[in-house]
């Protein structure tokens, strides 16, 4: 992997029932770049965010992470090292507090373990209380700290996504996936969160992002890979990408195009 990438995808592929979900995958991420991953319904970009993240096992092919093979990693372990990620629907304790899920990102970076927790040693509870702050001034920069004590399950639907880019934040990620952020948000809230995730950006951390909505990706993305029926079609700037011949047939329609 070159020395400029955080992350290098090479020949990825995930098989399922002889249905190729992703084929032959190749692209890397440059350190401190938003890239964007599009492509038609179908086309395979969950199922490489899952990939990435090691909630599915690649059937061939192979993932470097900070020049670090990360094929093997669990999810948690994957995250510890600097790679999060949110969901299309959030993925949110509704039973547990606000300040609570951001409190569970936030564990990762614990030094205690779950002896000294147990024990109430003088370092865990030096490290709770830490955490606690952290936690508290993340929901304060997201805009939820008046929501702290309250159950995740009543925010609305934004909030909702503005807690899990929170939760995926409190743990320091490195590289940060961001599935779908805008989807289903009005444009007051789609703002918010554009302008929360471009001062992430500015902050050092890379972000590999899905999203349909195409002038939000064409205005804040420094690279982009579109993908179709499993396979990349192409990976460039978002100028190159607008000039792509195969991108065009895809979204404006073709028999070789599933848009």
């Amino acid at each position: 992997m070159a020395q400029d990438n955080i992350i290098s995808i090479n020949n990825l592929s995930k098989n399922f029932g002889g249905v190729n979900a992703v084929f032959d995958v190749s692209f890397d991420v440059p350190i401190g770049a938003i890239k964007a991953v599009i492509g038609p319904n179908g086309a395979g970009k969950s199922t490489l965010f899952n990939l990435i993240t090691g909630i599915e096992p690649p059937t061939s092919g192979e993932i470097r992470f900070k020049n670090q093979k990360v094929n093997s990693l669990k999810p948690h372990q994957r995250a510890a090292i600097g790679l999060s990620r949110t969901f299309q629907t959030p993925q949110i304790f509704g039973n547990l507090t606000v300040l609570e899920n951001v409190l569970i990102g936030r564990h990762l970076h614990g030094r205690s373990g779950l002896v000294g927790g147990l024990l109430s040693t003088s370092r865990s509870r030096r490290e709770n209380r830490e955490m606690r702050e952290y936690s508290l001034q993340l929901l304060e920069r997201i805009g939820l700290v008046d929501k702290a004590d309250e159950l995740a399950e009543n925010l609305a639907f934004g909030q909702l996504k503005l807690l899990e880019i929170g939760r995926a934040l409190a743990s320091e990620p490195k590289l940060l996936l961001l599935d779908e952020f805008a989807a289903g948000l009005n444009q007051n809230e789609a703002d918010e969160i554009v302008a929360l995730v471009q001062d992430v950006r500015d902050e050092g951390v890379t972000l590999l992002i899905v999203e349909h909505h195409m002038r939000l990706v064409m205005n804040m993305s420094d690279e982009i890979v579109v993908m179709n029926f499993g396979e990349k079609i192409a990976d460039g700037t978002p100028d190159q990408i607008q000039q792509d011949k195969g991108v065009i047939e895809c979204y404006l329609g073709s028999e070789d195009c599933d848009a």
